[in-house]
């Protein structure tokens, strides 16, 4: 009877540690939420008060009428640059890192080491230190100023962290399985793409949301790139509702929870692929 006690003062206690931490989670969130249906639009607040008074959706309604005060962008087009600017860079990524890290788990030669290390390197790098070659490189192929250009500049520096990803876990696949599908008749390019793409689905969704999310919520590249209004992600919008004296809170409050919903979207859509990809990804590099 006393170990019975026991045992439930145990779950009891450690439920209530992990409902204090998710609530200390949560709190921002319903902060957010809190004051993005504060119909005063403060300019700077002030209080922690989860249920504004007079709460409404007003500032909902204005930043998906004119989200953009300096320039006519309606918020449809300003959500179309930024999915397909995420969407690509995510394939891009995906497509180029599935075929190298397939290379760097399978194959041996010279400078194999050496280049793992090197796309290592890379990402310690702030991004920052790219923008000045990137810009350039960019300018000279005469597509700074597109969308085009966003995604190759956003691919550029999600492709190295895709190979190792998808590295690590090209090398928990079995190589009897591609040895097996070369046996039946199948080419290299054949078992790449028949036996180990679809048997490394949870990796490759994991590597795409990644770099979906690296090309939804990045904005300092974009600003470096675009002059065009029309061209504008939500991102970019996002910062320019920062005034350098104030910022109407409650109209960024609710920008910063509709542009997070696409995200969730993507993640909840990927979930089941998301656990296994991360933990078998990890057990050999």
């Amino acid at each position: 009877m006393k170990k019975e006690i026991k045992e439930k003062l145990k779950h009891l206690y450690l439920h209530t540690y992990i409902i204090f931490w998710i609530i200390i989670a949560l709190f921002p969130v319903l902060w957010i939420v809190s004051m993005s249906l504060n119909p005063i639009n403060v300019l700077k607040p002030t209080t922690l008060t989860l249920i504004p008074k007079n709460a409404s959706l007003s500032a909902y309604v204005k930043v998906l009428q004119r989200p953009y005060e300096a320039y006519p962008v309606p918020f449809v087009q300003l959500l179309f640059n930024s999915l397909f600017v995420a969407g690509g860079t995510a394939f891009l990524s995906v497509a180029l890192a599935a075929t190298a890290a397939y290379a760097f788990s399978r194959f041996s030669f010279p400078g194999r080491n050496i280049g793992l290390i090197l796309f290592l390197v890379t990402q310690m790098l702030p991004a920052t230190a790219t923008l000045a070659p990137l810009f350039v490189i960019l300018t000279l192929l005469h597509i700074r100023n597109s969308l085009w250009g966003l995604i190759i500049a956003y691919a550029s520096g999600s492709v190295p962290f895709a190979i190792w990803n998808l590295k690590g876990y090209f090398d928990t696949v079995p190589k009897e399985l591609e040895e097996a599908a070369l046996v039946d008749g199948c080419d290299r390019n054949q078992a790449f793409l028949k036996v180990i793409l679809p048997l490394s689905v949870p990796a490759l969704a994991v590597t795409f949301l990644f770099g979906f999310m690296n090309g939804w919520m990045e904005w300092m590249l974009a600003w470096t790139f675009l002059t065009k209004p029309q061209n504008f992600t939500l991102a970019m919008t996002l910062y320019n509702m920062q005034g350098q004296w104030n910022t109407p809170w409650s109209q960024f409050a609710a920008f910063s929870l509709i542009i997070s919903v696409p995200v969730m979207v993507v993640w909840f859509l990927l979930q089941k692929y998301i656990v296994s990809g991360l933990t078998l990804g990890a057990v050999k590099g």
